[in-house]
């Protein structure tokens, strides 16, 4: 298995490296020791490979991931997971801002707390965070799930499309638009599916609220609602 140890080698060889594999390559698993909070650690990561980060990364850590499953053995700073596309990345500690903005698909698991903004504009990824968000979270969420094991901060949902939040713990207050709605039978199977993806044990669907979009703040068309 390949290793970097960024105290030695330079970030650009480490994502070089990332993006250089060719179809059907063997090393698909890779470590980055002493990442020093470096930013932009495995950025841009285009193919099914495993990648894992001992200690705390900067900002953009696994941004524009397509595919790539990378675990952080730490914390990570702003902007982790960044417009994702697909695949996975875990955080073992704390996200700082924005965590999961703009994503498009995959999995964000935050396994510690995250800080304000997280999933803000998220359109389509879903995140899984087992403490607490901090204010203005899912701003403008457009589609994608986000659940939050623990409390929710200020104007969650502010602005909301059709991202659809679950919070199992207290909200200090919701954004414009956003309200607490009916917890169905398919919210429930889909919360169920996310909390084994994330690896959430001894926690019940049931103990959650769902939030979604009033849809008063937008011209919402019930013709295109199967298009989120």
């Amino acid at each position: 298995m390949p290793v970097f140890d960024l105290s030695q080698t330079p970030l650009r060889d480490l994502n070089s490296a990332l993006h250089g594999l060719a179809s059907g390559a063997n090393d698909v698993d890779f470590e980055v020791i002493n990442p020093r909070g470096h930013h932009a650690v495995a950025v841009g990561v285009d193919s099914p490979i495993n990648i894992t980060v001992r200690g705390s990364v900067g900002y953009y850590c696994a941004g524009m991931n397509d595919g790539g499953t990378i675990t952080v053995h730490g914390s990570a700073g702003p902007g982790v997971g960044e417009n994702m596309m697909s695949g996975t990345v875990v955080i073992e500690g704390d996200a700082s801002q924005y965590a999961g903005a703009t994503g498009h698909g995959g999995l964000l698991v935050i396994k510690g707390n995250a800080a304000s903004r997280c999933g803000i504009s998220m359109k389509g990824i879903d995140i899984v965070v087992y403490g607490n968000i901090g204010h203005m979270s899912a701003f403008m969420g457009q589609s994608g799930h986000m659940v939050v094991l623990g409390d929710a901060g200020e104007a969650l949902g502010d602005s909301l499309y059709e991202a659809k939040l679950f919070v199992r713990g207290s909200v200090k207050s919701l954004g414009a638009d956003c309200i607490e709605k009916q917890m169905r039978p398919e919210h429930l199977q889909k919360l169920a599916e996310l909390l084994e993806k994330a690896g959430v044990e001894n926690v019940k669907p049931e103990e959650f609220k769902r939030y979604g979009s009033a849809r008063k703040l937008y011209t919402f068309d019930i013709d295109n609602a199967d298009a989120y």
